[in-house]
């Protein structure tokens, strides 16, 4: 009993042109071929392909799936430990992931709980979620992404305004301490850098020592943020990039 390539696409779920390669790479000949040329399978040739389709399936390459195939010094068993534990390190990840969209989906679908008029009350001219979808381009998959889309979307017109009033006010003490003169590395900036981490600690998500470090990298390297900093005094961008390093490293040293 013999199966044309089309039967046999069928049969398996792959297309025709996925049987050609397999033909010219030599993973999968058929074993003969009818009168006018054409390429038929038998019986051994679909139990071959089962075996192809099976490793495929685990994410092994075209390479590999020969190797297991054809070598015979080749150890299924060892392939597919290791095949195995990639996988549920994937899986794993994979899980993570979901469940950070999961719950940034849900905090998205409840939104900021402020009306139109209130939100201009709180934030005036400024909208809040003027870079909310880059935002969530940039860090949607992260847990920290999600844990600040819970928390914001229960924060009431109270929270933000109360909110807003510490930023107000750290923003117009180190503008002050940076015409003062007050050195990145001074006593006052890093204490001041470090009443801006816990600020985020508090209202958005855990921001350990090496993410505000990132931050800081952030408020330089994006004109956005360099500029919105800037507006506080010239030069506050680049003077709290310092101080939040100086404060990380006399809390982890």
């Amino acid at each position: 009993m013999s199966y044309s390539i089309g039967q046999v696409a069928a049969f398996a779920g792959v297309t025709v042109r996925t049987l050609h390669h397999y033909d010219e790479i030599g993973l999968l000949v058929p074993g003969g071929r009818s009168t006018a040329g054409h390429r038929r399978y038998g019986d051994a040739d679909l139990d071959r392909l089962q075996r192809i389709l099976f490793y495929r399936e685990l994410g092994f390459p075209l390479d590999e799936v020969a190797v297991l195939l054809d070598d015979p010094d080749a150890d299924p068993r060892a392939h597919l430990r290791r095949q195995h534990d990639l996988l549920t390190a994937r899986i794993e990840k994979l899980q993570k992931m979901a469940e950070a969209v999961e719950h940034a989906m849900e905090a998205r679908r409840m939104g900021i709980n402020l009306t139109p008029e209130e939100r201009f009350e709180v934030f005036g001219d400024k909208d809040p979620d003027q870079y909310a979808e880059e935002a969530e381009q940039r860090w949607g998959g992260t847990e920290a992404y999600a844990e600040s889309q819970r928390r914001a979307a229960r924060y009431t017109k109270a929270d933000w305004q109360r909110m807003k009033a510490e930023v107000d006010d750290w923003s117009e003490r180190y503008a002050a301490l940076v015409a003062e003169g007050e050195p990145p590395v001074g006593e006052r900036a890093m204490d001041m850098a470090e009443e801006h981490r816990l600020h985020i600690s508090t209202w958005f998500y855990d921001c350990p020592y090496d993410m505000h470090r990132g931050l800081g990298e952030m408020y330089i390297a994006d004109e956005r943020f360099k500029a919105f900093y800037d507006a506080m005094a010239p030069g506050l961008a680049e003077h709290l990039k310092e101080a939040i390093d100086a404060n990380a490293a006399r809390h982890t040293a």
